[in-house]
Formats: structure tokens, C-alpha cells, sequence
């Protein structure tokens, strides 16, 4: 009886001081991502030292697609150590595994279930235990940290999972502080209605590609987009609906591009497009596959329970470095926004004296009057 209670007080003794060294361990990695406030270092450290702390080989974050913290961080994909650390996944596949609850999940032998956790490599698919510990920002669940091995006896389901809980709560107030930090950091690069960049940013970003089109001897070209009538509409339906043909166009316009281009949004109505490598020939063309998708995917909104489809068309000036009068990036928006102006007051002529013919070829024409609706009752 003596020896079984020596045996017992020897485990619990034992179960002490391994905790405590995890605990240890916790703290180490919570020291280093404290004062980290962007997502790349803060996801590339904090992965890393888990996995070096801990010795376990396989470390990921899964976020949940629909989140906002998602948006913030898939421009971070490019990192060679976050592509096969961070895996987006579905809301729906996210909850089918987590199924509401906030503690910390341990799965062992079987592991079909969660999969969908899995990041897309095929490094991961042999896994036979895992420890998911669900991570909220403000209360609301964005995705989860993960951990698993090879092993099925790494992460038990008997296991005491109470300081993986508390590694959750920690990481939940440090993400929450670094996505705060993250928001302040957008907002101050991009314009806050259509999330493109911003003015100050895009002469930034335009003065970078001009020295490095003269340094290369390679073309830029920039081109100016006006939408055409939009006080119009801004008079006609609102802000409401004006606010969501603005988003509507920039969210089509950074479709449409290709990944090298840059799209700008630079006063209420206009927008800038920065194409680097680009001839104003080939700009053209460009503009031109624009004026097509718009004019053949109009903006759609209810009014009154009716549909209405709006065509959406610009004015645009373009101008390029192959101009050998254009000295700086200053001069290049300038040449192109008076471009624009130009093409305006020709259209505006055009259609006072309700000529329709023979317009500069880069006039994209837009009447909101001509309008498609469709009742839904």
C-alpha cells in the first residue's frame, strides 16, 4: 500500500516538472512574437520556434476563408516558409471539424476527418496525430493553430490538453494585437472605400517603376480612367449606389489586370492603372479588354424591386516613358491626366453638337440613361 502511494506521488511529482518545462517552453515562444506587429514575422517566427521548441514536425496555421484576417494575410503567401504554413480553408469545412467547440481537439490513428486542415502538400499526408487549438480574434474563431506528427502517440486523446488551451488564449491576444496594428497599416496604404491604393501611396509605387523603367531601358506606361456620367448617377440613385459602382469597377479592374499592374483609385471618380513593361500600344489593347468586360458585365442593383443593369464605361488618357519629353514620374501622370482632359472636352463637344462619329479611339462611351430593367415580381 506504502509503494503503490510512493508510486503514485512519484507520478504526480514527475507530471509537475514535465508541465512546468512546457510551460517554460510556452513562455520562450510567447517572449519572442510579443512584440512582433506584422503578420509575416509574427506567423514565420511563431511556427518556427513551436516547432523547434517543441520538436514537432509539423506546424501550420489554418485560417478561415470568409474571415477578414484572411484578406489581410494571402498577399503573404509568397513567403517560402508561410506557403506551407498558413492553409485557407472553407467556413463550412472548418466548422465540420471544429463543430462549435473552443478547446483544444487531439486526434489520433484516424486523421480522415480533418483533412480539410491540411495544407495542400503532400508532405502532410501521412500524419497520424494532431493537436487543433482553436484561435479568436475578439471573440470571434478565424482558424486554428496546428500541430502533428507521424506518431499516433504524439498527441494522445488522453492527453492533458490544458496548457495547449492556454497557448490558444495567449496567441488569440497577441494575433488580435498584430491584425489592430495590420487594419491601421492597410487603411494608411489603400483608400478606404474601394481598398486600392491610395493617391500618396500610387505616386510612391508610380516614382519606384518610372526610375526602374529608365534604369532598364524597359517601357511604363500609366493610364488614367474617368468614369463617364458618374455625377450623374451619384444624383440619380445616391451615394449608396454610387459607393457601390466605385467598388464594383475597382474590385473588376484588379480582376481584369494582370498580377504586374497596379490599380489606383485617385480622387471620387477617377482611377489610375501603373503598367510596367507595357508599351502605350499594347496599353491600348489592355484598355481595350476593359471597355469590353464593362460593357458586357454592367453594374446590377435593386431600386423600387426592380433590377436595373448599368453599362459602366470610362474616358481614359494614356501616357508612356517611350515619350522622351517626359523627364520624371511627375510628368508621366501629368502627360496622361491631360490626356484624359483632352478626350473629355472633345466628348463633351461631341455631344453638344450631337456628333457620333469619328471619336479619338479611346473614348469608351457610357449613357446611364440607357438602362436594363427587369422586374422581379
Amino acid at each position: 500500500m506504502t509503494n503503490k502511494y510512493v508510486n503514485n506521488l512519484d507520478s504526480i511529482i514527475k507530471l509537475i516538472q514535465e508541465n512546468e518545462t512546457v510551460a517554460k517552453q510556452f513562455h520562450k515562444v510567447e517572449t519572442k512574437i510579443l512584440s512582433i506587429l506584422n503578420f509575416k514575422d509574427f506567423f514565420e517566427v511563431l511556427l518556427t520556434e513551436i516547432q523547434k521548441t517543441f520538436n514537432i514536425p509539423y506546424v501550420w496555421f489554418s485560417i478561415i476563408e470568409s474571415d477578414e484576417l484572411a484578406n489581410l494575410v494571402t498577399p503573404l503567401l509568397y513567403s517560402e516558409v508561410l506557403i506551407k504554413k498558413i492553409n485557407i480553408i472553407k467556413k463550412t469545412d472548418f466548422e465540420g471539424i471544429i463543430k462549435n467547440r473552443s478547446e483544444p481537439i487531439l486526434i489520433s490513428n484516424d486523421l480522415k476527418a480533418c483533412h480539410n486542415l491540411f495544407p495542400p502538400h503532400n508532405e502532410y499526408k501521412n500524419l497520424m496525430s494532431i493537436a487543433i487549438v482553436p484561435i479568436t480574434i475578439d471573440g470571434q474563431l478565424i482558424g486554428s493553430l496546428n500541430q502533428a506528427d507521424i506518431s499516433p502517440l504524439r498527441f494522445r486523446t488522453d492527453m492533458d490538453s490544458s496548457l495547449l488551451e492556454q497557448l490558444g488564449v495567449k496567441l488569440s491576444l497577441c494575433l488580435s494585437n498584430v491584425t489592430a496594428h495590420e487594419k491601421l497599416k492597410f487603411l494608411s496604404y489603400h483608400d478606404p472605400l474601394t481598398k486600392l491604393l491610395n493617391r500618396r501611396i500610387m505616386e510612391t509605387v508610380l516614382k519606384r517603376e518610372f526610375n526602374r523603367a529608365k534604369r532598364y531601358a524597359s517601357p511604363l506606361s500609366i493610364v488614367f480612367l474617368n468614369i463617364d456620367n458618374f455625377k450623374r448617377a451619384n444624383e440619380s440613385y445616391g451615394h449608396k449606389t454610387s459607393d457601390s459602382i466605385l467598388k464594383y469597377i475597382a474590385v473588376k479592374l484588379e480582376d481584369q489586370s494582370r498580377e504586374s499592374d497596379i490599380v489606383a483609385r485617385f480622387t471620387e471618380d477617377e482611377f489610375v492603372l501603373i503598367l510596367p513593361e507595357t508599351t502605350s500600344e499594347n496599353t491600348k489593347k489592355i484598355i481595350n479588354r476593359h471597355k469590353i468586360y464593362f460593357l458586357e458585365h454592367p453594374f446590377k442593383f435593386e431600386k423600387n424591386s426592380e433590377e436595373i443593369a448599368m453599362p459602366v464605361s470610362f474616358s481614359f488618357g494614356i501616357a508612356s516613358t517611350e515619350d522622351k519629353t517626359i523627364k520624371n514620374a511627375k510628368e508621366l501622370l501629368k502627360k496622361a491626366h491631360s490626356n484624359l482632359y483632352k478626350i473629355k472636352k472633345s466628348k463633351t463637344q461631341s455631344n453638344l453638337t450631337n456628333i457620333d462619329n469619328e471619336k479619338p479611339s479611346n473614348i469608351i462611351d457610357i449613357n446611364f440613361s440607357r438602362l436594363i430593367t427587369k422586374n422581379n415580381n
